[in-house]
């Protein structure tokens, strides 16, 4: 089975993303949309993926994150 159709078959509506946007992180953390990018412009959030014009957050590093107190960036290492 290709890895193409094999996702197709693991793509359920009960399944959990990989990657997520800022207003599903909001959600995660409580805040507001706008905080999130707050918190990512003074180097207090996990840093997201870049994908073209797309910005989107691996949903283990900001429960990793989330885990270890929320620290400052460039204390943690995800």
């Amino acid at each position: 089975m290709s890895i193409v159709n094999q996702f197709r078959e693991d793509n359920r509506s009960d399944a959990v993303p990989l990657l997520v946007p800022a207003g599903d992180v909001a959600k995660m953390l409580e805040v507001s949309e706008r905080t999130v990018w707050r918190l990512l412009s003074g180097g207090q959030l996990v840093h997201p993926v870049r994908l073209g014009g797309s910005v989107r957050w691996r949903v283990e590093d900001v429960k990793r994150w989330i885990a270890d107190g929320c620290p400052k960036t460039g204390r943690w290492e995800g």
